[in-house]
């Protein structure tokens, strides 16, 4: 069961009478789906529909949830809340004392707690630590190179904020858009892209036969950018690609590289999503 801490999450909390109606009215994610110890990943969207914050949001108390997000967002993520909450009656703050902590390939089930929470996003056992932990026997490394591996990509080393959409990381692959629960910001733009199967830009996995080079290459095939490489750990990583482009490089056989290196892209194993039958007319 290999523990890391995460020096670079923090925490927010929101919590009074208004708290889960609040975040429900701005959010992508449905809290109506929220389970008790549950930690779901959702967003804070600019109104026309690109990723201001991601997070994890779970459940903290009683008209209480935390918002988990990288360190160096947790500021702004508290002053956007408080610009929208108006007369809500919710109390919003950083938690600067939380430790972040989490656990893989671990069976924590058997004795779960509002501090320690199952990270939804994947397929297998993950747990979320808020607060001391006893332990730790991994690096934050360690548990980058198991989530590049489950093709999980994170603002920061996979993404810029307000530079994608829900469906260019997934979100509405794991249930960090709620298409039924009504109006969030961003929502007709998101819901319009879902409804009408427009959705271009996926993370991908990335294997290679050497090192990956740094994030932000381009990944090219057959003279055109298809995609930008992401997070990597050694010869794996996650790219965020045009599909209909990795599609006609597929088809054409048409080599794939990222710098000098020739690489493979796969869509994550958990993803319903599928590669387009044709390349669209403007990469014809």
């Amino acid at each position: 069961m290999p523990t890391a801490i995460l020096a670079d999450r923090a925490i927010t909390d929101v919590s009074g009478p208004d708290a889960e109606h609040f975040l429900q009215n701005i959010l992508t994610l449905d809290l109506d789906a929220l389970g008790p110890r549950e930690a779901k990943p959702g967003a804070l969207l600019a109104p026309q529909g690109k990723i201001m914050f991601d997070f994890l949001v779970s459940r903290s108390g009683q008209n209480a949830l935390r918002l988990e997000c990288r360190a160096e967002i947790a500021d702004d993520l508290v002053r956007r809340l408080m610009l929208y909450r108006l007369r809500a009656k919710a109390d919003i703050s950083k938690q600067d004392q939380t430790v972040v902590a989490v656990s893989w390939q671990s069976d924590s089930a058997a004795s779960p707690s509002e501090s320690t929470v199952r990270d939804t996003r994947f397929q297998s056992p993950v747990f979320r630590h808020y607060g001391d932990v006893a332990a730790t026997d991994a690096t934050e490394a360690d548990w980058h190179a198991f989530r590049i591996a489950n093709g999980i990509a994170e603002s920061g080393p996979d993404y810029a904020l307000s530079d994608a959409f829900p469906h260019d990381v997934l979100l509405d692959q794991m249930g960090g858009v709620g298409f039924k629960k009504g109006c969030f910001i961003g929502q007709e733009v998101v819901s319009r892209m879902q409804h009408r199967g427009t959705a271009r830009r996926r993370v991908l996995l990335v294997s290679a036969g050497s090192d990956l080079p740094t994030a932000g290459s381009e990944l090219m095939a057959g003279g055109k950018v298809i995609g930008t490489l992401g997070s990597a750990a050694g010869t794996h990583g996650l790219a965020i690609a045009r599909i209909d482009r990795v599609k006609a490089a597929l088809d054409s056989g048409s080599e794939i590289t990222v710098g000098d290196v020739a690489v493979e892209l796969q869509i994550p194993s958990w993803a319903s999503f599928t590669y387009p039958e044709a390349a669209s007319a403007e990469d014809a």
